[in-house]
């Protein structure tokens, strides 16, 4: 299978795919990963994001499609792969279609107000980084980490304002990629509010009609 995950920051989209990874036994793609892993081995295009990353700027299409191209050339693709977090753009996805063809984009479609309480409410150990939520994994003691007894912190990226400015960048830049697909006919909406288990069975069942 040849799958995307698509939907705004703090939709769940890892969660979900980490999940189907599990059960269908191929790899899971992030830009993240595969450019934190590409710095880290030297190569040729990590040395050039590399370049942009120490400055604080976005990493070219050109480099991330060159690492997205690598990355499903390599065995373990053959059998399929689930792209997360990638394309995020028209362009990129344009890029994306001459290397691959998609089978399927599950589009996780979760309120901009669910967003904000997932992701408003993380908080972060300021010791060990254990992730705690306010709701849906509470410390034992309030505003103290489990393991250690330090204290939790909100990261800068996480308190409101941070989350309204990354929704209406993904309004602008990624959610036209919703039409697109729709048009090419492989986009499927879930409900992605609906818990994981459920998005979980719910994705399930599109893979299984694409199989």
């Amino acid at each position: 299978m040849r799958l995307m995950m698509l939907g705004p920051p703090g939709a769940g989209k890892g969660t979900i795919a980490k999940k189907l990874i599990d059960k269908y036994a191929v790899p899971q793609l992030s830009t993240g990963d595969l450019l934190r892993a590409a710095v880290k081995e030297g190569t040729t295009l990590g040395l050039e994001a590399k370049k942009f990353m120490d400055a604080g700027e976005l990493v070219p299409d050109k480099v991330v499609i060159g690492l997205i191209k690598e990355r499903l050339a390599q065995r373990d693709c053959q059998k399929g792969f689930i792209l997360d977090g990638f394309p995020r753009t028209l362009p990129q996805a344009e890029a994306l279609a001459k290397i691959t063809t998609l089978q399927a984009v599950i589009n996780l479609d979760v309120s901009d107000e669910e967003v904000i309480v997932r992701l408003s409410g993380r908080r972060t150990c300021a010791k060990c980084g254990a992730i705690y939520h306010v709701r849906n994994i509470p410390p034992r003691t309030p505003g103290k980490c489990d393991k250690d007894g330090a204290d939790l912190f909100q990261r800068d990226d996480d308190k409101e304002e941070a989350i309204r400015n990354r929704l209406n960048v993904y309004r602008r830049q990624t959610m036209p990629l919703i039409d697109h697909y729709r048009a090419a006919g492989i986009l499927h909406d879930v409900d992605g509010a609906a818990g994981v288990d459920s998005v979980t069975a719910a994705s399930v069942k599109i893979i299984e009609t694409i199989k």
